[in-house]
């Protein structure tokens, strides 16, 4: 690989003059492209869910679920935050992304390291000695995974969300095919470890490929200490964050042992589908865009605020309708041998209402530059969820994720509102303004499904379908039945008018 690029023939990568004059069509163009790739992903995942579940064993993914939780971690240092801090700087140049590069890759390599060090402790642990080369054959994708991190820095800068989408989906579907095949020749928890290697790999492929930027040599002076100060704030935050959401595998784990870990890890999972299928995308493209109107509050407000609505358009009722007949969609779709996990997601997805808008706060620290308020944030807000996970642990995976929606919903997510607030164009009452209408349409639509949940008795997969139709008309006539509700579903219209004539 040549490691020579003059700054000139590299510009173009670094640059973002060119979007101010059309920055209204990129994000529509952008959101387009994201919802329909992140359905295309939902259906990936949910295949990969569902055949992997009838091939594979509660304790096959109690076994990889100890590794990951600590996998995670690690992988944390290989990015540092440095990504963000690529997209959110108004100004950049080829020594700086080039000296960031290096950066990452040592600190990849790094952890990659230091978790093949570990492992034999990790097996200690958890007296379970298949662990050790379960972890070393995870670390190798934290070195993989680091030597893409700028490059897709530059594109979600440069808003190329086709090309990321693009790339994003080939990887998953190879990752998804690589395990199923391995489940099916019996390569049974191995599975669980050959999908994300699988995906890291042609994924950080696909953004060399598509980002045809190359690093020079790192520079000493290269103007790059604000962006690693940046940089160690959002890792904080992520280093703390992380600590706090895994402990539960960890403490389920050793306390509980492997079955109660996999109906939890199971549930858990499933929660995410609709979350991350929606949040993670998006952020691709709120962030570097509200980067670019820091210097216009009232816009900047106003586009955040439509974001988040429509985030909760889509996540919400999905949301309801999961917990609605959590027992029918885990019999159907992943076996009876999986229905212990119902009551833990019926839970876990409590909190999952708000969690979307929880989300999307990331996007106001990072494009305002408030990374130390971020760290500070993960600090208060890891303590709760900490302190959450001990009090329900007694009483099983179940009293976890009761014990952590109590908590979120009733302390953690309304200071979170207050604390993210304090500062910049968003203030703490645009949060529960938005909330408003939402929650009416959600309160509503919970009263319907639970009194048809509990007097109708009928099959399963006719069970979903109606519950779906009965959920997404239900909280639509909430919408509607108010000024504001009606206003947003409008909004909605005109932007699906405003993608027809792009």
């Amino acid at each position: 690989m040549s490691i020579q690029k003059s700054s000139r023939d590299s510009d173009h990568f670094f640059s973002t003059e060119h979007l101010r004059s059309n920055l209204k069509s990129r994000a529509v163009k952008g959101g387009a492209i994201t919802i329909v790739a992140q359905g295309l992903k939902f259906t990936l995942n949910l295949v990969a869910n569902v055949v992997l579940a009838r091939l594979l064993t509660p304790n096959d993914y109690g076994l990889v679920g100890m590794v990951t939780a600590v996998m995670g971690f690690v992988t944390l240092f290989k990015d540092l935050g440095l990504s963000m801090a690529t997209i959110q700087k108004e100004e950049i140049n080829q020594q700086q992304v080039s000296t960031l590069f290096w950066v990452n890759v040592t600190f990849s390599l790094m952890a990659t390291l230091v978790t093949v060090a570990i492992a034999p402790g990790i097996a200690w642990f958890y007296n379970e000695p298949r662990l050790v080369w379960l972890t070393i054959a995870l670390a190798t994708g934290i070195m993989v995974g680091g030597l893409g991190v700028q490059h897709t820095a530059l594109l979600t800068r440069q808003m190329h969300y086709k090309a990321l989408m693009l790339n994003d989906i080939l990887a998953q579907f190879l990752g998804i095919s690589a395990a199923i095949l391995s489940a099916r020749w019996g390569f049974n928890y191995w599975a669980l470890v050959i999908l994300p290697l699988v995906t890291i790999t042609t994924g950080t492929l696909g953004v060399w490929i598509a980002c045809r930027w190359q690093p020079s040599l790192p520079t000493r002076k290269s103007g790059v200490r604000s962006m690693l100060a940046f940089g160690s704030h959002v890792t904080g935050f992520s280093v703390v964050d992380y600590l706090a959401l895994n402990l539960d595998n960890v403490l389920i784990g050793k306390v509980w042992g492997t079955a109660q870990l996999g109906f939890y890890t199971k549930a858990y999972q499933l929660l995410l589908l609709p979350i991350s299928q929606i949040n993670a995308p998006i952020a691709n493209v709120a962030v570097p865009l509200l980067s670019r109107l820091i210097d216009s509050p009232d816009r900047y407000r106003q586009i955040y605020l439509r974001l988040l609505e429509k985030i909760l358009l889509f996540t919400l009722p999905i949301i309801l309708f999961m917990i609605a007949t959590s027992d029918w969609l885990i019999q159907i779709l992943l076996g009876s041998k999986w229905l212990a996990a119902s009551p833990i997601f019926t839970f876990l997805g409590i909190s999952g209402l708000l969690r979307p808008i929880a989300n999307s706060t990331g996007w106001l620290f990072i494009s305002q530059g408030r990374t130390e308020d971020f760290f500070r944030w993960g600090i208060l807000s890891s303590t709760l969820t900490v302190l959450s996970f001990v009090i329900g642990l007694p009483w099983k995976a179940k009293g976890v994720a009761t014990a952590y929606s109590m908590v979120a919903i009733g302390l953690t997510i309304p200071l979170l509102f207050w604390f993210v607030g304090r500062k910049g164009s968003v203030q703490t009452k645009d949060f529960y303004i938005v909330i408003a209408p939402f929650s009416f349409a959600s309160a509503g639509t919970a009263l319907v499904l639970i009194t048809f949940r509990k007097t109708i008795d009928i099959d399963p997969l006719l069970g979903c379908l109606i519950v779906f139709l009965i959920t997404i008309s239900s909280f639509f006539i909430g919408l509607l039945a108010l000024q504001k509700g009606r206003s947003i579903l409008l909004d909605v219209r005109k932007i699906i008018v405003d993608l027809k004539t792009l």
